[in-house]
């Protein structure tokens, strides 16, 4: 009788698995450090904002928890802030977000071509893409939502309350880093008290884990006591401006366009699995965690279809296994070469919209070809490009438009200068630039600019991009129109700028900055 080494079996099942993650991981790393390279567009909108709070560390920021600017501080310290050295930190987290989905997979029992299919439909999902292309705090929650899910299977799997400490770690380290964590702890609670685990309720770890969390993330509960919490009201002014227009319509089609069409049999195969599959309901809590935050969504009326984003990576590992085992059967042998096949092709195909490979007349040409018109959650007017690619031209050229301008200004007025960006993404940009441009001071009302403040407020001229001549003549005797922006693919809102010089202000600008300055506040 042939006897069979059970252990030897698993042992090359495991090494083979965790190679198959491994190279899945490397991948998504390569795919982002090559576009960061040699592709790229330039620095996103959002990211002069972030290196401009970088610059100035606190416990919070008017619109995002300060984690992932402590993370960036630390990174421009270690190796700058050059666009490759930006966005080093987004792939290494998007490779990290693949690894663990695979654990997750052999967590749920699954082999190879379970972590093939989690992983590639990670790896070509177009958020997932567009989130590790951008330095943002997406980039981080997305890997702790996917984190603490792997911890909440061990809970599950080992009954160990050691479990419940590093969960709260994890929860109270993405609360400080984005507030959307606080749908995970919503979901987990959901869980437990809709499932047998809701003994754990009768145990002291889950109160445990919940007060790690909590005092982790203290210090912006206490910062947003400090600045009258202006978290809330700039969610409020964004849900009632900015995504008014979005629907729950919106938010549960955008789903599918998100998260590529190709991968939608994976992710709903990982909803069965989870509630259906007799393997899968043992680890329903996770699925629960999923439709709690989808419920949460939704019922807040006005979210943007990425804010699910964080939530896929366990759907991919539970829909890798429930295809597996469908692939076993002999007639469905056939998904073992056409899935995977399908989803990368499919990926391939949307790469180009998330991920900016391609030269941009090229991408422009090849969007035009296929169909495919820009679109903006903002509902902004677009050009040529969609917002994600738009936000990332125009910045330079700005700042070298504003330099020319300043550098007209004799000795005397530098001296007594100021540039007020009205939106973030200017002030951010010749803050940034001011290592390449002689540049002027910079002030903002809008979001943690405004907490910033305006400085001595000494100024007796002031440079600003946009507005209206008219309005600026209330504040100053003199207003020139010194020069124009012009960018190419730009927001069109960005493009052919006035450029003003404001002189002589008609009152004492100490008293005038004082009297404005509470009501120029742009919380968005």
């Amino acid at each position: 009788m042939k006897v069979v080494d059970v252990s030897s079996s698993e042992e090359r099942s495991a090494k083979s698995a965790f190679l198959v993650v491994s190279i899945l991981a490397f991948a998504k790393l390569m795919i982002h450090l090559l576009t960061n390279a040699f592709g790229s567009y330039g620095i996103f909108r959002d990211e002069f904002y972030y290196l401009a709070c970088a610059s100035r560390i606190d416990l919070g920021y008017v619109d995002q928890p300060p984690l992932s600017i402590y993370i960036l501080a630390l990174n421009r310290i270690l190796i700058g802030d050059s666009l490759f050295a930006l966005r080093l930190l987004p792939a290494i987290a998007g490779a990290a977000t693949v690894f663990v989905a695979g654990l997750i997979v052999r967590r749920f029992g699954g082999g190879t071509f379970a972590i093939v299919i989690a992983g590639l439909s990670l790896i070509v999902s177009p958020i997932h893409l567009a989130m590790n292309t951008l330095y943002s705090m997406n980039c981080f929650d997305i890997f702790l939502w996917t984190l603490g899910m792997y911890v909440l299977i061990l809970i599950v799997d080992e009954n160990r309350p050691q479990h419940w400490l590093i969960l709260g770690v994890i929860i109270g380290l993405g609360l400080l880093n984005k507030i959307s964590m606080g749908w995970f702890a919503a979901g987990l609670l959901v869980a437990l008290l809709t499932t047998r685990h809701r003994q754990a309720l009768t145990t002291q770890w889950p109160y445990l884990a919940a007060i790690i969390a909590f005092l982790i993330f203290l210090p912006y509960v206490i910062w947003n006591i400090r600045h009258d919490f202006a978290f809330l009201e700039f969610i409020r002014n964004a849900t009632s401006q900015k995504y008014s227009a979005l629907t729950p319509v919106d938010f549960l089609l955008g789903q599918l366009m998100l998260v590529h069409p190709f991968t939608a049999p994976v992710w709903f195969l990982g909803l069965f699995y989870l509630f259906f599959d007799e393997r899968g309901k043992k680890h329903r809590m996770c699925g629960i965690v999923f439709l709690t935050t989808m419920g949460i969504l939704v019922a807040n009326i006005h979210s943007k279809p990425e804010y699910l984003a964080a939530a896929y990576a366990v759907l991919f590992a539970a829909g890798g296994v429930q295809v597996e085992q469908f692939a076993r059967r002999p007639r469905w042998r056939w998904v073992r070469y056409a899935l995977p096949s399908l989803i990368l092709l499919g990926g391939i195909a949307t790469a180009p919209f998330t991920l900016p490979f391609l030269p941009v007349r090229s991408f422009i040409a090849y969007s035009e070809r296929i169909g495919v018109k820009p679109e903006s959650n903002e509902s902004k007017e677009l050009s040529e490009l969609h917002q994600l690619y738009a936000d990332m031209f125009g910045w330079e050229e700005m700042a070298a438009t504003v330099s020319r301008v300043y550098a007209s200004l004799s000795p005397e007025e530098r001296a007594k200068s100021v540039f007020w960006g009205r939106n973030y993404g200017r002030a951010g940009a010749v803050e940034y630039y001011s290592r390449k441009y002689e540049l002027p001071p910079v002030i903002s009302s809008h979001n943690s600019y405004w907490i910033w403040g305006y400085g001595s407020g000494d100024y007796e001229v002031l440079i600003m991009t946009g507005g209206s001549r008219e309005d600026l003549l209330t504040h100053f005797e003199s207003v020139e129109q010194a020069d124009t922006v012009r960018c190419i693919y730009c927001m069109p809102y960005e493009n052919r700028l006035p450029v003003f010089v404001c002189r002589n202000p008609k009152s004492d600008p100490r008293e005038a900055f004082a009297r404005i300055w509470p009501e120029a506040r742009h919380y968005e």
